[in-house]
């Protein structure tokens, strides 16, 4: 038996479930298979900061630019999927001056509002401020809840005709020198998939599914750990404002604080070490921000695997420079129908989908645009309707699990 389809898309993530719903959107039938429940990869296991673009936007202009760009469309379409917290920058005595003026000048080259205001202002606008905090300068930061960014963007795929396969692995991929011409899929499906286009955007997985295929995709997976704690009424995500280090994001949820992250390679991204020590790093570093953190009982503790692609780390050399996304047409591969996308941020997750989706429409002959940066998420103005999502899609993960009905 075989399901036949345009477009099959490998991994349920943001990006993956983007795709499908840009490609149901413009017409197309695709088919997105995930080996566990949605998001359940890298998506759900974040941090949850949506990017104003100001954290990159002295090392990337460019990426800083997509990254506004995003969360202004965002803010637009997903609803209760994201939250309008803003944000601040906080500058401490340790911190380099230059670095702030550096990242000020950068923001306003690029778009980015900024306000700077003293370190008094800054406690009378978060009251357990850190009282050695100098300055700090306001962004338009937010936090994402990913479950249900992931269900809503699969609900409207579905909805426009694409099918969502949950607990179906990847188990191998035939091709007959020139195509792919078969993907055989596990679990739940227990069938052949024959497209006439497949998208790889497995994440930190994708070199393991291109490899299935004989395509090359060297990843460079790099394991965070994140650490909720109790927090009553946290404004805005807090950044520290100096070089990207270990702990100095502070994300609000509505009773917690998530506070991240650390950055560490590891060879797998099924089977890594979890070490306290990172854990420890993290409050120590955020609670210099955040004092009353130092103290507080941990609720949850959870490490993500960052999906970064291994020759763009190796070029740009290091954390301190934004992250961008890859998208590798396996044409010259053996492969002409197979494209791989990795990389990226959750923020940038729909412009991801968008040239994922071009691609596909290019190679397939479809004459469509992208609409997704206009029409709303199912759900977006319902939390409940949202949280349901979630749940039929088996979508719930740990960032939002303290705002997600159920999670």
């Amino acid at each position: 038996m075989t399901i036949e389809t345009d477009v099959l898309v490998v991994g349920g993530g943001a990006t993956g479930a983007g795709i499908a719903r840009d490609l149901a959107l413009r017409g197309l039938d695709a088919v997105l298979v995930e080996r566990d429940g949605l998001s359940s990869g890298t998506s759900s296991r974040s941090h949850g900061l949506l990017h104003s673009g100001a954290r990159y936007a002295e090392a990337d202009r460019a990426g800083a630019a997509e990254c506004i760009e995003e969360r202004r469309v965002l803010g637009e379409i997903a609803g209760a999927c994201v939250r309008d917290t803003g944000g601040l920058f906080v500058s401490l005595p340790a911190d380099d001056p230059a670095y702030f003026e550096e990242k000020l000048t950068a923001c306003e080259e690029v778009g980015i509002p900024t306000e700077v205001i003293d370190g008094d202002e800054a406690r009378a606008a978060v009251p357990g401020l850190s009282p050695a905090v100098e300055r700090a300068m306001r962004v338009p930061d937010g936090v994402v809840y990913p479950s249900r960014l992931v269900a809503a963007n699969a609900a409207d795929a579905r909805e426009h005709g694409a099918t969502i396969h949950t607990h179906a692995p990847v188990e191998g991929i035939e091709t007959d020198g020139d195509r792919v011409t078969g993907v055989r899929v596990g679990g739940a499906v227990g069938e052949t998939v024959v497209a006439d286009y497949v998208v790889n955007a497995a994440g930190a997985w994708a070199g393991r599914i291109a490899g299935m295929a004989g395509a090359d995709v060297t990843m460079h997976p790099n394991r965070g750990v994140m650490v909720s704690v109790p927090y009553d009424d946290l404004g805005p995500v807090l950044n520290r404002c100096r070089v990207p280090s270990d702990g100095d994001i502070v994300v609000p949820h509505e009773g917690e604080v998530v506070l991240g992250t650390t950055s560490v390679d590891v060879d797998d991204p099924d089977e890594y070490p979890k070490p306290e020590w990172e854990v420890e790093r993290t409050v120590e570093e955020c609670s210099a921000m955040l004092p009353a953190v130092a103290d507080a009982d941990p609720l949850r503790t959870w490490w993500g695997i960052r999906p970064l692609y291994g020759p763009d780390e190796a070029e740009r050399g290091g954390r301190g420079i934004s992250r961008d996304f890859v998208l590798l047409d396996h044409a010259d591969d053996g492969a002409e129908n197979f494209a791989t996308i990795v990389g990226g941020k959750l923020t940038t997750y729909r412009a991801m989908a968008e040239a994922a989706a071009d691609l596909v429409c290019d190679r397939l002959g479809v004459a469509a645009d992208c609409v997704t940066d206009e029409r709303d998420l199912p759900g977006a103005d319902d939390p409940a309707r949202l949280d349901e999502f979630v749940a039929a899609f088996d979508a719930s993960g740990p960032t939002d699990a303290d705002v997600v009905a159920g999670g």
